[in-house]
């Protein structure tokens, strides 16, 4: 599971004590892979909307990945910040683990590099 993907998800369980806390899940015992991948300028620039960033620097601290704490004014010039954030959420691959709510503490387990965000019956 790319970095990416996380950045997008949250936990969805019914009685989760704290709401404000389901984003972003935190990572435990996190396997992680680095694979290659070619570097689209454009793409990057298009998504760093639609990142959290809050979320994505926590994330990275949390693995180890370095990432500048701010977002340049003009981050299409800045080849340096588009290398570290292509590093990050393209290359960067969590193989296995889990993902847990700082809310209610519900574990995602993550196998294969696919993360299992199936609910039990009683938690929906």
């Amino acid at each position: 599971m790319r970095l990416i993907t996380h950045n997008m998800l949250k936990c969805h369980v019914k009685n989760c004590d704290n709401p404000d806390k389901q984003f972003p899940l935190r990572f435990k015992g996190a396997e992680l892979e680095q694979v290659e991948a070619e570097r689209n300028d454009e793409f990057l620039v298009r998504m760093i909307p639609r990142l959290d960033w809050r979320a994505l620097l926590v994330t990275t601290k949390e693995l180890g990945i370095e990432l500048p704490e701010n977002i340049p004014e003009e981050p299409e010039n800045d080849d340096a910040f588009l290398q570290a954030l292509h590093t990050a959420i393209l290359e960067t691959h969590v193989k296995e683990g889990s993902m847990v709510c700082n809310g209610c503490s519900h574990e995602y387990k993550i196998t294969k590099g696919i993360p299992n965000m199936l609910l039990a019956e009683h938690e929906i």
